[in-house]
């Protein structure tokens, strides 16, 4: 006798409604977030070239000051996540991952 089990697992959050979008970008800081894991310093650089030449007065805040979201110290990187953004006066953020 073999006992089947729901490969998905039980539901511990509930839903939650997503932050309201920047109405535009300009005059705006946005936080990098990077699992050091693709191509993040390649990749933010061009994001951040792009964006500034688009929206006049936009401000970057790099992934170094948030720590990785990836790796031993992931749980306390991203408690510390929210204080951080805060501190640093983060309207949005753009999170990069690799695989």
């Amino acid at each position: 006798m073999y006992e089947a089990v729901w490969p998905r697992g039980k539901k511990k959050a509930g839903r939650v409604s997503p932050a309201r979008r920047l109405d535009t970008p300009s005059g705006k800081t946005i936080a990098f977030l990077w699992n050091r894991v693709f191509r993040g310093d390649l990749v933010f650089p061009i994001i951040e070239k792009k964006l500034a030449e688009q929206f006049p007065g936009v401000k970057f805040v790099g992934y170094d000051v948030f720590g990785s979201t990836h790796g031993p110290h992931e749980m306390q990187v991203v408690a510390d996540l929210r204080r951080k953004l805060a501190e640093n006066g983060c309207d949005a953020a753009i999170s990069g991952m690799g695989c």
